[in-house]
């Protein structure tokens, strides 16, 4: 009941018991941060002191990382934050001022974090999947997304597992996009983590999990929870920038093609 277990307790844990999506090397220390209490789930989100050290690598150490963060140089989502183990998740925008860098959390194929460079227009917006609408006192309609944001009166055509794009600056919707076949969606958990694909049919369940089945852009389907799939486009138009390979996930003896492919063409 003190809250401490083997997978990750209230202090540092070890880093071998940290998300496998966050890529930590096994030999260069014996722990790893635990993020602080914010807007994504603990597994599911990822320490800026991970990004900054050890992904952007710009800080060597803790002690260094500690100064790059208290100077005010980092920003999630438009605010400054401070605090070195502030979790970053799927579709936060980390800009840098200093450097005139941005970039996107997302994930690539295999499931794991990928710190996406984007263009300074492109960090004004995020997309956020919607995960309840509520009433609130005196009967304000309300919904919640999945970064914790409450947003008030939003367009009573927005329902659950919809995706709305949110201007940063304001928090105000600017569009939504319907959770429907036919629209491009990616996906956010289980093993097919990090797939893109256009939204092919939506199994109803009544009890258990409903099953939504995806189709990739080279005719490769699979079927993943409804919870973990995140629309972003109408149609087959994405609303923010993809990652190298757009979401496609290879074989093991595609990859190996394409990568004695690149060795040949650089002998």
């Amino acid at each position: 009941s003190s809250g401490i277990n083997a997978e990750w307790p209230l202090r540092p844990g070890k880093r071998l018991n940290a998300p496998k999506k966050w890529m930590l090397d096994k030999l260069s220390g014996k722990f790893a941060p635990r993020p602080s209490a914010g807007p994504h789930k603990l597994r599911e989100s990822m320490p800026l002191i991970v990004v900054i050290r050890n992904k952007l690598k710009y800080s060597l150490t803790y002690n260094e990382t500690k100064k790059v963060t208290m100077s005010r140089a980092i920003k999630v989502d438009g605010k400054v934050r401070t605090d070195m183990c502030f979790p970053t998740g799927f579709q936060d925008v980390i800009s840098i001022d200093k450097t005139g860098e941005y970039f996107r959390m997302l994930f690539d194929v295999k499931g794991r974090f990928l710190i996406h460079r984007i263009k300074k227009d492109e960090a004004a917006y995020k997309l956020c999947s919607v995960k309840s609408l509520n009433t609130a006192a005196k009967g304000v309609p309300t919904l919640v997304t999945h970064d914790g944001r409450t947003i008030r009166y939003p367009d009573p055509l927005v329902k659950v597992y919809d995706t709305i794009k949110l201007d940063i600056a304001t928090g105000k919707i600017q569009d939504f996009i319907r959770f429907e076949p036919g629209n491009l969606a990616y996906i956010t958990g289980g093993q097919n983590c990090g797939r893109i694909g256009i939204i092919t049919h939506r199994e109803k369940h009544p009890g258990s999990f409903d099953i939504v089945h995806v189709k990739d852009s080279v005719g490769h389907s699979f079927a993943t929870r409804l919870s973990n799939v995140f629309p972003i486009g109408k149609g087959k138009q994405a609303w923010i920038s993809l990652p190298r390979g757009k979401g496609v996930r290879l074989s093991i003896a595609e990859e190996r093609d394409r990568k004695l492919a690149q060795k040949a063409k650089e002998m």
